[in-house]
């Protein structure tokens, strides 16, 4: 996850490369289904994620799936304030990890996939920018763009989703008038080697309604 040059400081993430390789296998070796990655993203992958996310606009950001924090820190090394973030983590051991390295991140252990429940008193506000690293292999096609219709119902104006993910096609086919999907450049330095999906609202239904 971390690179050796890293400063060992809470807000910029901690650990060695060693010792998250070894939390993050004897998780993958526990919940391999869960986990979905066969390695922790590299900080490359992570960068490019965040490059792709419109966490420019004024708003809260949801982080899913931040496993280790290797995106939490990207986001922070990119200028974003650690109070606009949530970050949900399904794994506890990971959320207390992340608790401890981000103490001013808003970490919840929880389920990413019932954001009602997860955010309780929150389950209305609306997010600036959505990043997505869950494991969804095993959902169909229509259960995975619900899913999506659902997270871009949590969406500011303006704002986007982006996933990370190994598959040579779209995790998640586009929904007409409710978002469309286009790719990263193909990011070699990571195991194994992979590309954000930027998934982002469709508004040409509405274009033209207002056009006729």
């Amino acid at each position: 996850m971390a690179g050796d040059g890293d400063v060992n400081t809470p807000e910029s993430g901690t650990g060695s490369s060693a010792a998250d390789w070894a939390r993050f296998l004897a998780s993958w070796v526990r919940h391999p289904i869960k986990m979905g990655a066969v390695a922790p993203s590299s900080r490359a992958y992570c960068q490019m994620m965040v490059r792709h996310a419109t966490a420019e606009l004024n708003g809260p950001i949801l982080e899913l799936g931040p496993g280790l924090g290797v995106v939490t820190r990207a986001l922070l090394d990119n200028g974003v304030a650690p109070e606009r973030i949530t970050a949900i983590e399904y794994t506890p051991n990971f959320a207390r990890m992340l608790r401890q390295r981000f103490p001013r991140v808003n970490v919840i252990q929880g389920d990413g996939f019932d954001l009602d429940t997860t955010l309780g008193a929150r389950r209305g506000e609306k997010f600036a920018a959505i990043l997505f690293a869950i494991p969804i292999a095993n959902l169909a096609q229509a259960e995975r763009q619900a899913l999506f219709r659902d997270y871009f119902s949590r969406l500011l104006p303006g704002g986007n989703l982006t996933q990370l993910s190994y598959l040579l096609g779209p995790p998640v086919e586009a929904v007409p008038g409710v978002f469309t999907v286009s790719a990263s450049p193909r990011v070699w330095r990571n195991i194994p080697p992979a590309r954000v999906w930027i998934y982002s609202q469709d508004h040409s239904g509405q274009t033209g309604a207002s056009e006729s």
